[in-house]
């Protein structure tokens, strides 16, 4: 395995971390109820929502938390998966 391709799969990999961390902490600042008006708040509404691609609204469980939960944790889920498959791919 060439030493480029382990780089670049690292970084892919590196990434779809990244944007799940970003998912992981905006359910975290929703569920806890940050202030929506704070500047964190704003930048990582701004990343995360895009993020979550078509996830949002896809779960109306009764639970408007769990909703969140499910929703955004997905879209968490969705990066480390895909991202781990592109790295593995580029890998190769």
């Amino acid at each position: 395995m060439a030493r480029n391709e382990v780089h670049a799969a690292r970084i892919i990999s590196g990434v779809g971390t990244l944007f799940a961390l970003i998912e992981g902490v905006y359910i975290l600042m929703l569920v806890l109820n940050a202030d929506q008006s704070n500047k964190f708040f704003v930048f990582i509404k701004g990343l995360a929502e895009p993020l979550a691609l078509f996830f949002p609204g896809l779960f109306h469980t009764g639970s408007a938390d769990f909703d969140i939960i499910l929703d955004y944790g997905l879209a968490a889920i969705f990066w480390l998966i895909v991202s781990g498959f592109v790295a593995r791919v580029v890998a190769r």
